[in-house]
């Protein structure tokens, strides 16, 4: 199993840069909301005075990362512009187990295969968002690693002594599925607190990492790893070192439901499973109660134009400043400015006339959950009526309805309002010589393949 993930991420425990950190950055984390909970208030000078090296975990649940990942991955990218050296962990040893915290009920066991095959695909999406060289190199490890090696008697001696159940059983994580008589909590899963307190203490061994993060639901998990390096500095008449953990917020819709879900499932940071449009979409759609603390958490624009932002979405709403700046953002974040650019071309064809100017790929993208049906390309080079397409999709029940349709103004193919009951389209209407749009009023589109 893969040890160290991208063989271009330097390897070397090197100490963290000698150039200082940024002054006012803990400030700034809390002027966004960032910081939810905090081990000890010291951390505020301490990430003023020097440079830290902070890690945060990623469980290798899917072969990619959906958006409400965002939070870990621009947060991570935050304390290393700031001027800390960042340790990304993919948990190819704690994925194997699953983590209980924020579920209701046990995790389904991936294999090894499949945690390996995961790790990869997340590994790629990590890479994108932090810096590997520079002043403050990133790394990127698996903590299979330094499990590989390590029978259950070691790790019973070396961990487990050092939680007692009472301890344990104290964290939310854990107390809420032992309140569940339905579900409860198998001996498994119990066991992950010690495996992510354990990687804590070995990523602060051999790297000198003083300091994790993650989210809320994280806490329990955290607080272990800074109680196992304490106790066993304790154990081993070593002074204790001086660690920290920083939580925050879990990213939800104001509905208090759980951010980066869309109709059609959750929205991946990866073209492949979700594109650059679909991701552009469903960021511009964000409702008003949600998106300024979207914009906060997951941005890096400066705080005097969120200010701005602010203000220009309780004056002036419906210029939507605010969805457009977070769609404009975040898809240049993830996906390029190019797609960015590609992706805003693409909605502001949608009821345009530049809708014919779209290649086949992205207007596929622009109605992909748009109703579609497919035509005998013969038809095409034929010429066939819009009264009979209309009919055939099922926008107009019949022909007399979709002339009617017609004469009324409500028709359009390709966005230009058809006039003429007796109209036909042909080949010089296609898209790529394939695709028409049929739209019949603002909203009821209907794609037409002749193939």
């Amino acid at each position: 199993m893969t040890k160290v993930i991208l063989e271009e991420v330097s390897q070397v425990k090197a100490s963290p840069s000698a150039v200082g950190p940024q002054k006012g950055f803990y400030e700034e984390l809390e002027a966004r909301g960032i910081v939810y909970q905090v081990t000890g208030p010291e951390l505020r000078d301490q990430l003023a005075q020097r440079s830290m090296t902070v890690y945060c975990g990623i469980d290798p649940t899917a072969d990619s990362l959906h958006i409400g990942h965002l939070m870990g991955l621009v947060t991570m990218r935050r304390f290393q512009l700031a001027g800390h050296r960042v340790i990304a962990v993919v948990g190819g040893a704690t994925g194997l187990i699953g983590d209980p915290s924020g579920k209701s009920q046990e995790r389904n066991l991936l294999d090894r295969e499949k945690i390996d095959h995961n790790v990869r695909g997340i590994s790629k999406v990590v890479s994108r968002f932090l810096d590997w060289d520079g002043s403050h190199p990133a790394l990127l490890v698996n903590n299979i690693s330094w499990y590989e090696g390590m029978n259950i008697l070691d790790f019973l001696r070396d961990v487990g002594k050092h939680f007692t159940i009472n301890y344990m059983i104290a964290k939310d994580s854990v107390k809420s599925r032992l309140e569940d008589r339905e579900h409860g909590l198998s001996y498994t899963e119990f066991s992950y607190m010690l495996l992510q307190g354990y990687d804590f203490y070995y990523l602060n061994r051999e790297y000198q990492c003083h300091l994790q993060i993650g989210g809320a639901d994280q806490w329990g998990n955290i607080t272990a790893g800074t109680e196992m390096i304490r106790r066993h500095g304790a154990s081993t008449g070593k002074v204790a070192e001086s660690v920290w953990g920083l939580t925050w917020p879990l990213l939800t819709k104001s509905d208090g439901t759980k951010f980066g879900k869309s109709e059609s499932g959750a929205v991946w940071l990866t073209a492949d499973k979700t594109s650059p449009y679909q991701f552009y979409q469903f960021l511009v759609r964000t409702p008003d109660a949600d998106v300024m603390s979207l914009i906060k958490y997951l941005t890096f624009l400066e705080m005097s134009e969120i200010e701005r932002l602010e203000t220009s979405l309780k004056t002036q709403p419906e210029k939507r400043e605010a969805q457009n700046a977070l769609a404009r953002e975040l898809t240049t974040l993830v996906h390029g400015e190019a797609e960015y650019f590609k992706a805003k071309a693409a909605a502001e064809a949608l009821f345009s006339q530049e809708l014919s100017a779209l290649d086949a790929k992205t207007l596929l993208e622009v109605f992909a959950d748009a109703p579609s049906t497919d035509c005998e390309f013969a038809e095409a080079e034929k010429g066939v009526a819009v009264v009979d397409l209309l009919v055939r999709t099922r926008l107009s029940s019949s022909k007399g309805e979709a002339r009617k349709d017609i004469q009324g103004g409500g028709v359009y193919v390709n966005n230009l309002r058809i006039t003429d009951p007796v109209a036909h389209v042909g080949l010089a209407q296609l898209i790529d010589r394939c695709y028409l749009v049929l739209r019949k009023g603002k909203k009821n589109h209907h794609l037409v393949a002749f193939r």
